[in-house]
C-alpha cells in the first residue's frame, strides 16, 4: 500500500463524511485543513449513560499504511472510563489494536468508540480506578464519578 493509496482511502472518507453529516448527527468528523493524515472527532456521549449531554473531543493520527494499518485515536477531553487512559486519553479497544480490519473507517471507529462508551470492560482496564469501581458492582459509584467528568470536561460551560 502506497503513499497515494492511503490518501486516497482518506479522501474518499472525507467526501463520505461530508455526505453523512446529516446522517449522524452523533459524530461530528473533521480533517485538518494541511494534513489527511491528521483528524479530530466530537463525539456525543451516548443516552442513557453518565455521559449523555457530553461532547467528547477524539484526536485521530493515521498511518501511512492506513487502512492496513489502524489510526491511532485518543481522547483529548478528560473521561473517567475503565478504557480510556485518564492522563493520555489512550483507548483500549481491540479493532485499534489486533482486531483491525481495512473495512473500518474512521467514521466506524468512532461509532465502536461510542459503543465502547455505553459498555465498558471492566477486565481490560486502562484506568483502573473505573474499572475496580465496577469490578466490584459499585456501579454506581463509577456512574456518579463519570457523570462529575462528564459535567466538568464534556459540557458547554453557561454564561
Amino acid at each position: 500500500m502506497n503513499l497515494n493509496a492511503s490518501r486516497a482511502r482518506l479522501f474518499k472518507e472525507y467526501k463520505e463524511v461530508q455526505r453523512e453529516k446529516a446522517v449522524d448527527p452523533d459524530i461530528q468528523l473533521v480533517c485538518d485543513d494541511s494534513n489527511i493524515f491528521k483528524w479530530t472527532a466530537l463525539i456525543k456521549g451516548p443516552s442513557e449513560t453518565p455521559f449523555e449531554g457530553g461532547v467528547f473531543q477524539l484526536a485521530f493520527s493515521v498511518p501511512e499504511q492506513y487502512p492496513l494499518q489502524p489510526p491511532q485515536v485518543r481522547f483529548l477531553t478528560k473521561i473517567f472510563h475503565p478504557n480510556v487512559h485518564f492522563k493520555t486519553g489512550e483507548i483500549c479497544l481491540d479493532i485499534l489494536k489486533n482486531a483491525w480490519s481495512p473495512a473500518w473507517t474512521l467514521q466506524s471507529v468512532c461509532r465502536a468508540i461510542i459503543a465502547l462508551m455505553a459498555h465498558p470492560e471492566p477486565d481490560s482496564p486502562l484506568n483502573c480506578d473505573s474499572g475496580n469501581l465496577l469490578r466490584s458492582g459499585d456501579v454506581r459509584g463509577y456512574q456518579s464519578m463519570a457523570r462529575m467528568y462528564t459535567r466538568l470536561a464534556a459540557m458547554p460551560k453557561k454564561g
